[in-house]
């Protein structure tokens, strides 16, 4: 007896010894030299051989074994401790590996593959071992001891039928506990009552109906049919029953023109009537442009489980994924109106394609943005929707250079969901554990649709020229409604009548004009929703906007914004800067560039406006002229060692909101989009490190920012800040090619603006949200002149000034000599007066533009009118002759200059790139130009030439 409880208390696998034998295995799994002799050859022999056993099942083994104190009291033999250990090892790799074997496509193009790791007869199993019962650690589809042979079919069922979850990868254990506790008690098979069984049904019903329908009214019109993933209609049905019952108010979709159509109609609830109109060439005439019907926006309001929610469907271009980042911004600034920090209110949902998914770089730059705290949403719903096919593509060698479509989802251990579209109810289980997982960890998850297109790429298209044997097999579809059907009759839960009763009801809803979809709210005012009424009634750019502040109020928040907390080390450097913008609170001092910003933003705030500035390296600043982010020499930012001034300008103001950003344009800039368009109450401000890198974000520009609302009547008050400026630093540094942003401009849909003093970025900012003008604002923002000894204001220009849109002379010069009159915009006009003091020329005037567009054609004749024997007008600018300006604006400068004058360019020649990369071959061009600009008398040909 007196060695049986010897045995018990030093046992290794005595129940009170399991955490010193966890420490042990954890440090052996780490380095097997890390632990003792006796130690190492236990464990070794555990793993027999094995690289990979999983730790976790390993140590619960211990713990169960150590607490049955009829197996730690007794000698256990190595070979059932060995089939113990596979045991474990065989569910670890069921839970890895299962989904490679599990019958996933609708298809059914290719065979499973043979993996090794999942058959019994690598681990030595034999029939003679079926009936043995093991210890199965935390798979919880029977008790805790299951038979071999019941424990196979479990793993089977759970993870090689239509569900196939990936999910192992992931480090924590607890999200991996929650995906094993969701799908292996009911081993991925949900039950459903009938009544659910049938709504899923008339989901799909409303989803085939809807596109056969169409299909056959407006034959060969371009639509992008969903046919083939019509479980997508029942699966966001339940994704929306389950937010809402959730608490989520607001669900954001984002999504491609494939299936879209039926979105509108049979989720969001846009009647027939009007989709049918504009298939018949109906359209809105207050919108300029329009879009094609396919990438179409609509909100509603549905009634679910938890209240009304509202639903918005962005609109959305061609550019498939980039409507992602829009969705994120749009979502973030409605979570920010409600005050909802963790984001369980508003949810944003997208939809992709396969290859789209996988081909498509905005995605990792959106979920790299997901869990960063400018950027965070709560976790976002991502449903692929897997046809098996891009366009023509659909050879896996030619689609992706991974494995699935999903796999970019690894990179944030987001959990994968595969499920085959042929049964809705799986796919609407991975809905469930998609929602539970988002509302309770707060990230990203992915289901992964598989199911197939039954058209070509558009109805016009013939996808057996290029997929002959794929399209062989989708013709021999009955489809996904028929299938489910047949599966209810057979299981009794409708009759095969009803099936078609529902298609007769939804044809004859079609022909109404009118959906079937029952939760649709009419006339239902939301809270927290944004009021655009107020920008909406026809104001143009000319409305006046008083931008001024009584000096008193400016003072006081001149001196608050300079304010730091007692002990709060600064850096020598930022120290001089907050000590000079103390004087010039004082009045001691002119204001520079970075105190009129950092004016413009407090007034704002004091005005009642919120403030969102964001962008890489927006709290210093590029070129360190900011500071708005200041940080305490002795602490990190992570322990409070940040101070923001314009935080504390008094009790209750708005928020702001400045963001160093992730090291991307395209993401950041489509999630500002979509914030600025959520919210007229807020300047929403992105800037470049450099202007050239707006290159980055060009999809946004033209797509979006340009064009959203002659296409979609999408007002947007999004300030672009574009660092620009020749100061030698080659091709990249140099040009925010201002002449794309004028090309894009029309119909006053863009402002873009060249201040050129801290007075005149104070006012232009202010203007911006004073005025009641929701439009774009591009600003080709300085560099060298955030520091330049005459790019200065003072304390009553900010006061008792206004946004110039054009500047004219500043010196004392006699009107009536001037014979040349020079246009410029920018730092080059400093050069241009430098230039002019040093050689005392008195004929010229220098007339700065400080908005291009649109152009103000008024204020510029009123300055040209100044001088009325100047016979020459000349353009000066910085870029070279076919980039800048001149191109786009040479026809109003002659169309506003008098008849008998000319009009001439100088500047840089012709050249493919943005600057030339040698400093010393800038430095010649620039004087160059400068001095073409004061050019003798032109002559004959030069006129023809510049004209």
């Amino acid at each position: 007896m007196s060695e049986m409880k010897s045995f018990e208390t030093t046992s290794t696998l005595f129940g009170g010894n399991v955490p010193f034998i966890e420490e042990q295995y954890e440090n052996y799994l780490a380095d097997p030299a890390s632990v003792g002799a006796d130690w190492r050859a236990y464990f070794d022999t555990l793993r027999s051989g094995a690289a990979d056993v999983a730790h976790g099942p390993v140590i619960e083994s211990f713990i169960r074994l150590g607490k049955s104190r009829k197996v730690a009291g007794a000698m256990v033999d190595a070979s059932t401790m060995k089939k113990q250990v596979l045991v474990l090892q065989l569910i670890g790799k069921f839970r890895t590996l299962g989904m490679f074997q599990a019958d996933l496509d609708p298809l059914q193009r290719a065979g499973k593959p043979y993996i090794a790791d999942l058959d019994l007869a690598t681990y030595g199993f034999t029939e003679a071992d079926m009936d043995t019962e093991f210890d199965v650690g935390s798979f919880k589809a029977g008790g805790e001891r299951m038979r071999l042979r019941e424990l196979v079919g479990a793993l089977r069922d759970t993870y090689c039928r239509s569900f196939g979850a990936e999910y192992m990868y992931i480090h924590d254990t607890a999200t991996k506990r929650f995906v094993q506790q969701w799908l292996e008690p009911i081993r991925s098979k949900p039950v459903y009552s009938a009544e659910q069984k049938r709504h899923i049904l008339e989901r799909l019903t409303a989803a085939e109906t809807l596109e056969r329908y169409l299909h056959t009214k407006y034959v060969g019109q371009k639509r992008f049919s969903g046919e083939g993933g019509d479980t997508m209609i029942p699966m966001l049905d339940r994704l929306i029953e389950k937010a809402g019952a959730a608490g989520v108010q607001e669900t954001i979709i984002g999504m491609a023109h494939r299936g879209r159509l039926n979105v509108l109609v049979n989720t969001l609830g846009k009647m027939p009537a009007d989709l049918f109109s504009e298939f018949e060439g109906k359209y809105a005439k207050y919108l300029s442009a329009g879009d094609v019907k396919y990438h179409q926006g609509f909100s509603s309001h549905v009634i679910t489980p938890g209240g009304p929610m509202g639903l918005t469907l962005a609109f959305n271009p061609s550019h498939l994924e980039v409507v992602n980042a829009v969705v994120e911004g749009s979502v973030r600034s409605r979570q920010h109106r409600r005050g909802d920090a963790k984001g369980d209110q508003v949810l944003p949902v997208l939809i992709h394609g396969d290859a789209a998914v996988a081909g498509q770089g905005i995605l990792q730059e959106v979920l790299n943005m997901a869990q960063t705290r400018g950027y965070y949403t709560g976790g976002t719903i991502h449903l692929v929707v897997n046809n098996q096919i891009g366009f023509t593509t659909s050879d896996p060698r030619d689609t992706r250079g991974t494995l699935y479509c999903t796999d970019i989802a690894k990179m944030v251990e987001a959990p994968i969901l595969h499920v085959n579209g042929d049964d809705p109810e799986a796919c609407l289980l991975a809905v469930d554990i998609a929602m539970d997982y988002r509302q309770q960890f707060h990230k990203d998850v992915f289901i992964d649709l598989i199911c197939f297109r039954r058209l070509g790429h558009n109805e016009a298209d013939e996808p057996m020229v290029t997929q002959p044997l794929m399209y062989k097999k989708i013709g021999q579809h009955p489809g996904t409604r028929k299938l489910y059907a047949d599966r209810l009759v057979a299981e009794g839960a409708i009759a095969a009548e009803d099936a078609e009763a529902m298609i007769a009801a939804y044809r004859a809803a079609m022909d109404k004009g009118t959906h079937t979809n029952k939760t649709i709210l009419s006339n239902y005012k939301a809270p927290y929703s944004a009021d655009w009424s107020p920008y909406t009634r026809g104001f143009k750019w000319t409305e006046p906007a008083d931008t001024t502040v009584p000096m008193k109020a400016l003072k006081a928040l001149a001196k608050k914004v300079c304010e730091v907390p007692a002990g709060f080390k600064l850096h020598p450097r930022v120290e001089k800067v907050i000590a000079d913008r103390r004087a010039m609170a004082d009045g001691k001092m002119a204001l520079d560039w970075g105190m009129g910003e950092t004016l413009a933003y407090a007034t704002l705030l004091d005005d009642g406006y919120g403030v969102r500035l964001s962008g890489e390296d927006v709290g210093r600043g590029t070129f360190v002229h900011r500071h708005a982010v200041l940080h305490d020499q002795n602490r990190e930012k992570w322990d409070s060692g940040t101070w923001v001034p314009l935080e504390h300008l008094k009790e209750g103001q708005p928020t702001i909101e400045i963001i160093d950003s992730v090291l991307t344009e395209l993401g950041v800039l489509g999630f500002e989009y979509g914030y600025a368009t959520s919210d007229p109450q807020r300047l929403v401000i992105w800037e470049a490190q450099f202007g050239d890198f707006a290159n980055g974000a060009q999809v946004v520009i033209d797509q979006f920012i340009s064009s959203g609302e002659a296409k979609w009547g999408r007002l947007c008050g999004l300030v672009l800040l574009l660092p620009h400026g020749y100061e030698g630093q080659g091709p990249e540094h140099s040009s925010a090619r201002p002449e794309r942003f004028l090309q894009l401009c029309a119909e006053h849909n863009m402002q873009v603006c060249v201040p050129t003093t801290p007075a005149q970025i104070y006012h232009l900012l202010r203007r911006q949200m004073i005025r009641p003008y929701r439009t774009p604002l591009v600003v080709i923002s300085p560099k060298s002149l955030l520091r330049h000894k005459e790019a200065v204001s003072t304390l009553e220009e900010l006061a008792d000034g206004g946004f110039q849109t054009v500047i004219g002379e500043t010196e004392k010069i006699t009107a009536r000599s001037v014979r040349r009159v020079i246009l410029c915009t920018g730092k080059v006009y400093y050069e241009l007066l430098a230039y002019r003091r040093e050689h005392k020329i008195t004929d010229v005037a220098i007339i700065r533009f400080e908005q291009l567009y649109p152009f103000p054609h008024d204020e510029y004749k009123k300055q040209l009118a100044k001088f009325p024997n100047a016979k020459e007008v000349v353009w000066c600018q910085e870029e070279p002759q076919n980039q800048g300006a001149w191109y786009r604006l040479r026809a109003y400068f002659r169309a506003d200059a008098g008849p008998k004058q000319v009009v001439a360019y100088a500047g840089r020649p012709v050249s493919a790139s943005p600057a030339v990369g040698y400093l010393s071959k800038h430095l010649a061009q620039q004087k160059q130009l400068i001095e073409d600009a004061f050019a003798p008398k032109l002559s004959e040909g030069e006129m023809l030439v510049g004209t």
